[in-house]
């Protein structure tokens, strides 16, 4: 008699794949910018699936224009006419920075939810998603103001600056809410939820935002809220804003605006991935 031994169909399986993986080689580690941008790509996707997330940047803006414009254009300026030369740069300015909000709230989400423990599984350096989701944003940022600025032409805005001056406004605000992305990127990691990011992040910008020049001349308030507008980063990119879309750039609020956000970056930038790699 003869007896044959039999190998089950799911061990024959695992040892082929086995032998594949053993005689091909180790694919490259994936570089630095590949993976921040595969991470970046992967917030497109996320929109793509949830289209519902790009309504904070496209109808928000647009009540906004729409409400500030006629409901006080004529109160402050004496026309809509007037007053949309004046505060579509700010709004333009307002509504991105809000966006910046959304960044700390996403990043809490995933926390929360144990897909960031899912990326510090995988063999990618470290700071990559942070980076990625980061640089996604920086997508609805561009279709935040686009969608602005679209508004505001057709409403009547006529930028003297052209193509070129709005295209430097954007590209200054955008710049400047990647620095600011940051900061809430610190709450998302420090608060407990993404309703209390979301909350505490509005409490903080709302202030800063109202008390600028977004929306009035800084040389219609009293003496020491004044001085406070005037110094104020949202001010000075309002500021800058205004004039490269006039056409008239005003090199000392430009570079102010970009020394701040190098700043917000050089802080929090490094906080962040300390706090992402202790959570």
């Amino acid at each position: 008699m003869t007896s044959t031994t039999t190998t089950p169909a799911g061990a024959a399986d695992t040892a082929a794949v086995r032998r594949a993986i053993a005689s091909t080689a180790r694919p490259p580690r994936p570089g630095r910018l590949a993976t921040a941008l595969a991470f970046g790509w992967r917030g497109m996707l996320k929109i793509k699936h949830v289209p519902e997330q790009l309504l904070d940047v496209t109808i928000s803006p647009v009540m906004f224009v729409l409400m500030f414009t006629y409901l006080f254009g004529g109160a402050i300026a004496g026309s809509t006419g007037a007053y949309l030369q004046y505060i579509l740069p700010g709004i333009l300015v307002m509504s991105v920075l809000f966006t910046t909000v959304y960044s700390g709230v996403s990043l809490n989400t995933d926390l929360t939810k144990g897909v960031v423990d899912r990326f510090r599984s995988l063999p990618i350096w470290r700071p990559a998603p942070l980076l990625g989701a980061l640089l996604g944003d920086s997508v609805r940022y561009v279709l935040a103001g686009t969608v602005i600025l679209v508004v505001g032409v057709v409403l009547g805005y006529r930028p003297e600056g052209g193509l070129l001056g709005v295209v430097a406004a954007l590209a200054l605000v955008v710049v400047f809410s990647f620095g600011l992305s940051w900061v809430f990127s610190v709450l998302g990691l420090l608060l407990r939820s993404p309703n209390a990011v979301m909350n505490a992040g509005f409490t903080g910008i709302f202030p800063l935002t109202f008390l600028s020049n977004v929306f009035v001349d800084p040389r219609t308030l009293p003496g020491p809220l004044q001085a406070f507008v005037d110094v104020n980063p949202i001010s000075i990119l309002s500021t800058a804003s205004r004039s490269l879309m006039a056409g008239t750039p005003d090199t000392g609020a430009v570079l102010v605006s970009l020394a701040v956000a190098a700043g917000l970056a050089l802080v929090f930038l490094p906080l962040t991935t300390r706090l992402y790699r202790s959570r």
